[in-house]
């Protein structure tokens, strides 16, 4: 039986495309170009979970370059207090 030859640009494609594959399952794997982006959703329900407080309000802000979310809430103890919690965009 004799061999059979592989198209040489078949092998290159085929290790390129393979290449790409993992590439951007790395990509994505590691959550993308920087750290993974908060909602403002998810970052109301991190500082209920971490303090324990109620939340009163919540709304976006700019610091310098970055986006945070600004969460003002009412502690078990009776005090309002205000936290930042960064977008991470």
């Amino acid at each position: 039986m004799p061999l059979r030859r592989r198209d040489c640009g078949d092998v290159t494609l085929r290790r390129l495309l393979t290449a790409a594959g993992l590439a951007i399952f790395a990509f994505l794997a590691s959550g993308g170009a920087g750290a993974a982006v908060m909602t403002l959703k998810d970052a109301i329900a991190k500082v209920e979970h971490d303090t324990g407080a109620k939340v009163l309000s919540a709304e976006t802000k700019r610091n310098g370059k970055q986006n945070v979310y600004r969460i003002k809430v009412l502690t078990r103890a009776g005090q309002v207090k205000v936290i930042e919690v960064p977008a991470g965009e």
